[in-house]
């Protein structure tokens, strides 16, 4: 690592700190902390929701899939786009009918306080691992490019990520999101003209990749094993996605910060959009790393784009790619731990104390914003000790883990259009799926063991959300008609 290298990343921490700061002005309330005072604009929305979902995930272990396959992850990319338009039309609407302050304070009305809980407790657990493992990624080519072990580069970023968050809330988490952002997109970009030029340009590598198959986008084979295909995209990612930008308070939290219920569509709809776009770009990343023969067969996936930063990159840019990666990996972390303090607090604590106001939800919320940072630095080390030698790409080992949960969360909200489900009802499918769900993620390592969970192993973890919510949905209604026919 240069000194010019090292000098950029230290740029990029001052320019983040420095837009995380500026943000914390006039806030002296728990909805302008947690929700931006309801102020933000659209554009600011949709780039923060694309930094958010991003994280370190798609810039390490992306080009990763790249260069060991094709472009068929873009499917999931497609279902995504199905998925905000589908919340966009049913969900959206509900959350601007009043004053809601998280995404699960509308299912109170309709399953009571303890419903709620459960559900907003179910989210707390996702985002909370799922973090866990974006942090550890994000890590990685820090460790790499300057020397620190990989437990220092976690402290290092989960320092300066809590600083901005805890003081400024979600304005500070949002405006840092659009400069981390545009860090991270430039990194992508340089990265790309640089394999494509050791590749011998753009004709030749193309080429190349074409004539290996590696050019391919679409699976029109339906698959239940198989990762990447159409159907499996169409559903799976539909689903994942309507779950993650519609119950999952990370996302719908800065929704309800915009100004309208039209501004909150244009940056659901639209992230949908550019996310595909960028998926392209890391996934293009890797093909053209691939074609200039600096993907070797026997390096970890998710160590090439790492690997390739510090040997192939000049001084400075090296710099700027490495920042790039820091900034998806923080600013995941900020939005986490803004979220899950923002739902501890209204979810949990108020309902639990009875304590409403304002100043005082503030105070504590951000309270809960220091104790969930430490949580999520914790659980990254956590990851590199238990996980941290395993060859599976560290995103779909988050997407796993997020989707055994968000079937019980979209499948939550598919029960408060029916009529007859009750909370209890609720509470009954979401503590039949868990374990359920649990079985089919660790089905394959149980399968040594028991022979009959060998189906339930091969699953791709595309069709988690799908499998979940079907899950959730049945013992709901099963519940529901047991109820009646006892009562």
């Amino acid at each position: 690592m240069t000194p010019l290298d090292l000098w950029v990343i230290g740029g990029y921490f001052v320019l983040t700190l420095g837009a995380g700061l500026w943000a914390t002005r006039h806030q002296t309330t728990a909805g302008d902390y947690f929700l931006g005072a309801r102020d933000l604009p659209a554009w600011a929305v949709l780039l923060s929701i694309v930094a958010t979902e991003t994280s370190a995930l798609t810039v390490i272990s992306v080009p990763g899939i790249g260069a060991r396959g094709d472009l068929t992850f873009l499917q999931l990319a497609l279902g995504y786009i199905v998925g905000r338009v589908v919340v966009a039309a049913w969900l959206l609407p509900g959350y601007f009918d009043g004053r809601q302050e998280t995404a699960y304070a509308r299912l109170e009305s309709r399953f009571g306080a303890g419903t709620r809980r459960l559900l907003s407790a179910v989210f707390l657990v996702t985002r909370f691992l799922g973090d866990g493992v974006r942090v550890f990624a994000g890590s990685i080519p820090l460790a790499l490019v300057t020397g620190w072990s990989i437990p220092l580069s976690i402290l290092a970023m989960g320092l300066v990520t809590l600083v901005y968050t805890w003081f400024g809330g979600l304005k500070a988490v949002v405006w840092a999101d659009v400069v981390q952002l545009a860090v991270y997109v430039a990194g992508g970009v340089a990265a790309l003209l640089i394999a494509v030029d050791l590749a011998g340009g753009a004709r030749v590598a193309l080429s190349a990749a074409d004539a290996a198959g590696k050019l391919r986008m679409i699976v029109a084979t339906p698959s239940l094993t198989a990762p990447y295909t159409l159907l499996g995209g169409l559903i799976g990612g539909g689903m994942l996605s309507a779950a993650s930008h519609g119950t999952d308070h990370l996302i719908v939290q800065r929704l309800l910060a915009t100004r309208s219920l039209r501004a909150a569509r244009i940056a659901l709809v639209g992230s949908g959009v550019v996310v595909f776009v960028q998926f392209l770009l890391f996934l293009l990343v890797g093909t053209a790393m691939w074609a200039a023969g600096v993907a070797p067969r026997e390096l970890a996936a998710d160590q090439l784009f790492p690997r390739f930063i510090v040997e192939h990159l000049p001084a400075g840019l090296a710099g700027l790619v490495v920042a790039g990666i820091l900034a998806a990996a923080m600013s995941t972390l900020s939005s986490s731990i803004n979220a899950l303090a923002s739902s501890v607090t209204h979810d949990l604590y108020a309902g639990w104390t009875g304590r409403t106001d304002p100043g005082h939800l503030y105070g504590i919320g951000r309270a809960f914003s220091a104790l969930w940072g430490l949580g999520l630095v914790l659980a990254a080390l956590a990851f590199h000790f238990l996980a941290g030698r395993s060859d599976t790409p560290v995103v779909v080992l988050a997407l796993s883990i997020a989707s055994v949960t968000y079937g019980v969360l979209l499948g939550g909200y598919l029960l408060a259009g029916t009529g007859t489900v009750r909370g209890a009802d609720v509470v009954a499918g979401a503590l039949t799926t868990m374990p359920c769900m649990l079985v089919v993620l660790f089905a394959g390592a149980l399968a040594a063991h028991a022979a009959w969970l060998t189906p339930l192993g091969r699953l791709a973890w595309p069709w988690y959300v799908p499998l979940g919510t079907c899950i959730m949905v049945t013992a709901g209604l099963l519940s529901s008609r047991i109820r009646s026919r006892t009562g």
